[in-house]
């Protein structure tokens, strides 16, 4: 991490600065030790000679001064016109803005948590943020095309045009944070080497993967996706659904659409120290309380418990699918939460 925050500053003005630094701090070192003269006066005969501007001397040198005078216009006065010639092309060409614009990403990076990273901006990754966009939810794109990266910035997202399968491109959009990665890039291909490079750099990592068939399927999930998305099945599927069932899907439509304000459908997670956990729907009192509907039980272990009895009993780790007004489930997701 820390080396890849060095390149970025070691670029455009950064690196003018650099070298602008070491030139003065050189200098002065050099004529304290040499000179024996005092901080204020060792900087100041620096800048008087990289400068060029022709001061006396503030003391008279000794052979060794001259020598190391010598040096310094020869070395200092071209290091000091590389940097101004360096920060001029830059303002010139328009340079400055993109890298205010691109220190601004850098700290947006830096304050993202429990965020979720879009590996693609194509159609499907497109979708993907302006879902999670809509839902509050913190995420970054990240894509190897620069006129796809604009678009997301120009949305109002954070973006970097970055290969997904990078080792420093996952460490600079903060993997190590991260609450999940969504691996839609163009191929097949290129959504298992993503994979395979969060997985290792995150092993507990939550990553969802596209896959173009039902062959990519097995291969994105032996990667180590977490789940596997086929786009075109889930399409097709809905599109004979909607012929058959038309009610049902218009149901299922609201209740997990973002824009729906009456009514929603979300997964809770009992807490292990959460006043639910041992205890029974029934006698969690759940409807009255909360206004919500128990629909499913994800257990811990990761099977799936439709339309459960009241009886059944809530354990740690357990995922409620539960249906109701947003505010309400806001309600249930604090008395699920750790206490």
């Amino acid at each position: 991490m820390r080396t890849t925050r060095l390149r970025v500053l070691l670029r455009g003005p950064g690196l003018a600065l650099f070298l602008a630094a070491g030139v003065l701090v050189g200098g002065t070192a050099g004529y304290v030790a040499i000179e024996g003269w005092g901080p204020w006066e060792s900087l100041y005969m620096t800048v008087t000679t990289i400068t060029t501007v022709g001061y006396r001397e503030v003391h008279p040198l000794s052979r060794a001064g001259e020598v190391f005078t010598v040096a310094l216009i020869l070395g200092g006065v071209g290091t000091a016109l590389y940097a101004f010639t360096l920060v001029a092309s830059i303002i010139v060409e328009g340079g400055w803005q993109r890298f205010i614009e691109q220190r601004r990403i850098n700290r947006m990076l830096e304050d993202l948590t429990n965020h979720f990273i879009v590996c693609g901006y194509g159609r499907i990754g497109a979708v993907i943020a302006e879902q999670f966009a809509r839902q509050h939810i913190p995420f970054v794109v990240v894509d190897t095309s620069v006129d796809r990266v604009n678009t997301a910035l120009a949305q109002g997202f954070a973006a970097v045009v970055a290969d997904a399968s990078s080792d420093d491109a996952l460490i600079r959009v903060g993997i190590e944070r991260a609450r999940g990665l969504v691996a839609a890039v163009g191929t097949d291909a290129e959504n298992v080497y993503t994979i395979l490079t969060a997985r290792v750099l995150r092993p507990d990592l939550f990553v969802v993967g596209r896959a173009e068939s039902d062959d990519s399927v097995r291969k994105l999930l032996r990667a180590g996706a977490t789940r596997v998305v086929s786009p075109y099945q889930i399409g097709a599927t809905q599109m004979a659904l909607t012929a058959v069932r038309p009610a049902v899907v218009k149901f299922v439509e609201l209740a997990t659409s973002s824009q729906n304000l009456e009514l929603s459908m979300e997964q809770v997670l009992i807490g292990r120290t959460s006043a639910l956990a041992g205890q029974s729907i029934v006698d969690a009192n759940l409807r009255q309380r909360f206004g919500v509907v128990v629909v499913g039980i994800q257990r811990a272990e990761g099977q799936m418990e439709f339309n459960p009895v009241p009886d059944t009993i809530m354990s740690a780790g357990d995922h409620l699918v539960v249906l109701g007004p947003p505010d309400r489930l806001k309600h249930l997701e604090d008395a699920a939460q750790d206490v």
